[in-house]
């Protein structure tokens, strides 16, 4: 397994779905949904083992304050390989020290944030979407 990272491509929208779905990760299925929460994000960092996507990390941000991690996702059977936890290390990299990076976690997620250097936090509200 040769993992390569990139920050400067967007992957097609029919190799985030499939990996999403190989992740485990329930997210929209409609390949341009999927291209616009792509074209749309602030900073994308892709994890590649030759030319496969094997890991996705997607932020939104202001670059200056806060980032929102919108999606991590790694293939199943990669788990437990360090690509999130490098994926997350680039994009900390990337925002830089005066920006905090946030996310909302999947319950089955909730042991692997704190062990990659989240704090958890009580104070966050959301409203959910209708689509």
């Amino acid at each position: 397994m040769n993992i390569t990272y990139k920050s400067d491509i967007i992957p097609n929208a029919e190799e985030v779905i499939d990996l999403f779905i190989k992740a485990g990760l329930k997210r929209p299925t409609e390949p341009e949904r999927i291209a616009l929460m792509l074209k749309n994000a602030d900073l994308l960092i892709t994890a590649w083992d030759n030319d496969k996507l094997v890991g996705i990390c997607r932020t939104i941000t202001d670059w200056v304050w806060c980032a929102y991690l919108s999606d991590l996702a790694v293939y199943t059977d990669l788990k437990h390989s360090g690509i999130g936890k490098e994926m997350i290390a680039q994009t900390r990299e990337k925002l830089g020290p005066q920006c905090m990076l946030l996310l909302l976690s999947v319950p089955t997620a909730f042991d692997y944030y704190p062990k990659v250097g989240f704090n958890k936090e009580d104070r966050a509200f959301s409203i959910e979407r209708t689509e």
